[in-house]
């Protein structure tokens, strides 16, 4: 399984890639033009992204994502465990789990 990416939102980017890359000692770049907006970074099998807050559904809180390989499949599976799909998409799907915790699915690239 590919390394999950927790993703950041926040108010202040520029204060937030400074925290983040201070306290990881990664540096945080641009993400590559269809990836998104933000910024990411990958190291010893951390990915962590960031970007501005907005009003989407992962905009609240940290999300980790995790990778599937076919995203209708992955998706049915989380309802058929019991937890919930909150925004649909063909690249990334918001969900929750049976718990009520937000997670998020990516397709592999």
């Amino acid at each position: 399984m590919p390394a999950p990416l927790i993703e950041f939102p926040a108010d202040d980017a520029e204060r937030a890639r400074r925290f983040w890359q201070g306290l990881l000692g990664a540096e945080l770049t641009p993400r590559p033009e269809g990836a998104g907006r933000g910024w990411e970074s990958e190291a010893d099998g951390l990915r962590l992204g960031l970007h501005e807050r907005g009003p989407g559904p992962g905009d609240t809180a940290s999300l980790p994502y995790f990778s599937v390989p076919e995203m209708d499949a992955a998706a049915a599976k989380v309802t058929e465990l019991g937890g919930s799909v909150i925004h649909p998409g063909e690249r990334w799907t918001i969900c929750r789990d049976s718990e009520g915790n937000p997670f998020a699915l990516a397709l592999e690239a």
